[in-house]
C-alpha cells in the first residue's frame, strides 16, 4: 500500500487537479487506485461523478463510528475508487479537536485496510487548511506532494508548509517524504523561470523534475467532469501527469 497526500495551504495551485490526474494515471496502468476526498468543497468527488448523500458516506463516519474505509469506497467511471467528501466534513475540527488519536485516525483506518500481497495506491486530496483533516493526511501518507503554481505568492505558501512540516516532525518521529511540484508552468513567462529558480534554491532535490505546464485541456477537463486522460489523452497535460507518475515510481515514492 502506497499513500500519497496532495496538499497546499494556498488555493488555486492545482491541488485537486494533481490528486485527480495522478490517480487517473495510476488507473490507466491497471493499478486500481483509491482516492480520498478530504476537502469539504468536494471538487475531487464531483469531477469523478461520485457524490456523498450525507456525511456518513465520507471519512466523517470513520471519526464518528469507526466505519471501515473499504465500506466507503465507490467506483467512478475513470477507474478510481472514490471516498467522497461532503460539506459536513468541515465540522470535524470543532467536534473532535486535535489530540493524537484523532489526527492519527485516518492512518489507523488505512493500516487496517492492508492485505498481504496487495499493493493498492491511495491518493488523498486535502483541504487547503492545516486542520484535523489535513493533519490526518500528513500523519498517514508515505509521500506528500505539494503543488506550487508558478507565481510568487504560491512560493511563499510552500515555505510556510515547510515550516509546518518541520514542526510536526517531533510528533511524527519521522521526516515526511515530500516532493514540491511546479504547476501552471508557462515557459514563455520570465516569472515562471524565476519561481522555478527560487523553489529549487529553497527545496533542492525535493523539487520534482517534472513540471506541469499551463494547459488548456487541464483547465477544461473539470468543467466536463473528466480527468485530463478522459478529456484529452494526447494533450500536454496528460503527458505531464504521466511523466510525474513515472518520476514518483522511479524515485521510490510509489511502489
Amino acid at each position: 500500500m502506497t499513500i500519497v497526500a496532495v496538499f497546499n495551504q494556498k488555493g488555486g495551485v492545482g491541488k485537486t487537479t494533481t490528486a485527480l490526474n495522478l490517480s487517473a494515471a495510476l488507473a490507466r496502468r491497471g493499478r486500481t487506485p483509491y482516492g480520498i476526498d478530504l476537502d469539504p468543497q468536494a471538487q475531487f468527488s464531483s469531477i469523478t461523478g461520485v457524490t456523498a448523500d450525507s456525511s456518513d458516506d465520507t471519512v466523517y463516519s470513520l471519526f464518528q463510528r469507526n466505519r471501515p474505509l473499504h465500506e466507503l469506497v465507490r467506483q467512478s467511471a475513470s477507474g478510481i475508487g472514490i471516498i467522497p467528501a461532503h460539506i459536513e466534513l468541515s465540522k470535524v475540527d470543532t467536534l473532535y479537536g486535535k489530540g493524537y488519536n484523532i489526527v492519527n485516525k485516518l492512518n489507523s483506518g488505512l493500516q487496517a485496510e492492508k492485505k498481504e500481497g496487495e499493493n493498492i495506491p491511495w491518493v488523498i486530496d486535502c483541504c487547503p487548511l492545516i486542520g484535523v483533516l489535513s493533519l490526518n493526511a500528513i500523519f498517514a501518507c508515505d509521500c506528500l506532494v505539494i503543488p506550487i503554481s508558478a507565481d510568487y505568492l504560491s512560493t511563499k505558501g510552500a515555505i510556510q508548509i515547510e515550516k509546518t512540516l518541520k514542526a510536526l516532525e517531533q510528533v511524527l518521529k519521522r521526516r515526511v517524504n515530500r516532493r514540491y511540484l511546479l504547476t501552471r508552468f508557462d515557459s514563455r513567462r520570465r516569472m515562471a523561470w524565476d519561481v522555478a529558480r527560487m523553489v529549487e534554491e529553497k527545496f533542492g532535490g525535493e523539487v520534482c523534475r517534472t513540471r506541469i505546464a499551463e494547459n488548456v485541456s487541464l483547465a477544461e477537463s473539470p468543467a466536463v467532469n473528466k480527468t485530463v486522460f478522459e478529456h484529452a489523452p494526447s494533450s500536454r497535460g496528460a503527458h505531464d501527469y504521466d511523466a510525474l507518475l513515472d518520476e514518483l515510481i522511479a524515485d521510490g515514492f510509489i511502489a
